[in-house]
């Protein structure tokens, strides 16, 4: 194919050249991120964690203090947290965890609790940016994700994406069919309607009964306030699924790496 020269109308001039450098230029520019999702790339916390050091007034880039929602180049711009440069982004990392219950679904705690990081190896527990994926609250347990991946936890965090999450939980008493129906179609909180789930009972003694319950919602402590709500208050809760990744036979209080493929893909919406 014969290479098209343009030229100007009033120099006559052939500007091949010029667009070379210009094409050139930008593909040696590289694009800027935004601030959190760099100090998180760095492996020092999840992206909330970087907006709260930005509203901290601990970032700066090129000397001066950063804002929430600034941009930058990590190849062009001295980006410090504490006045110390921000290390290099981290490989991509996703981990599962059983975490048993009374332990924090944090990476700190300002009680001193014990937290999911301190059932980590200190090489992945430190300087990883490993960080929970949603929740699962201090008297829960089960399957919880940690990964460093910006994209990913948002994937899995954010409603449009609609993962399903499945857990075994004990209830108080034996709920009737009617109880359960009425759970099925979603109870409001806090004002707001909820989303339908799916419910089956797995097993009943005479004070209490086992249910599976699959559902794509995550509010704050939405089973427990559920059951509570419908008379039958919690026992037990364990999260047993969260998408296509199972908990499986890993013990509790133990983890493993996920292989590439294991991870959850946005595609894949209910």
């Amino acid at each position: 194919m014969q290479r098209r020269v343009y030229e100007t109308q009033v120099f006559r001039k052939p500007i091949t050249f010029f667009l070379g450098r210009m094409r050139r230029s930008k593909a040696l520019a590289m694009p800027e991120e935004r601030l959190q999702k760099l100090i998180a790339a760095a492996g020092l916390g999840s992206r909330r964690h970087a907006e709260t050091l930005l509203r901290a007034g601990r970032v700066s880039v090129n000397g001066r203090t950063a804002q929430l929602g600034e941009r930058a180049d990590p190849e062009r711009d001295a980006i410090c947290l504490d006045g110390r440069p921000l290390g290099k982004a981290q490989p991509p990392l996703v981990v599962l965890l059983n975490k048993p219950a009374g332990v924090m679904c944090s990476c700190h705690d300002p009680e001193g609790r014990p937290i999911v990081l301190d059932l980590l190896p200190p090489e992945l527990a430190n300087g990883q940016g490993l960080h929970p994926v949603g929740r699962l609250d201090f008297h829960s347990r089960g399957a919880l994700l940690l990964s460093n991946n910006g994209a990913l936890t948002l994937q899995l965090t954010h409603p449009r994406f609609q993962h399903s999450k499945t857990y075994r939980i004990w209830v108080r008493g034996q709920p009737s069919q009617a109880v359960l129906d009425q759970w099925a179609r979603g109870v409001p909180l806090d004002g707001q309607p909820s989303q339908p789930v799916h419910l089956r009972r797995l097993d009943q003694q005479r004070d209490a009964t086992a249910l599976e319950l699959v559902m794509h919602e995550g509010r704050n402590r939405q089973i427990r306030r559920t059951a509570e709500l419908l008379g039958h208050p919690v026992l037990d809760l364990q999260r047993v699924a969260i998408g296509s990744i199972a908990l499986g036979d890993l013990p509790e209080g133990r983890w493993r790496r996920l292989d590439r493929q294991e991870w959850p893909d946005p595609r894949n919406r209910p």
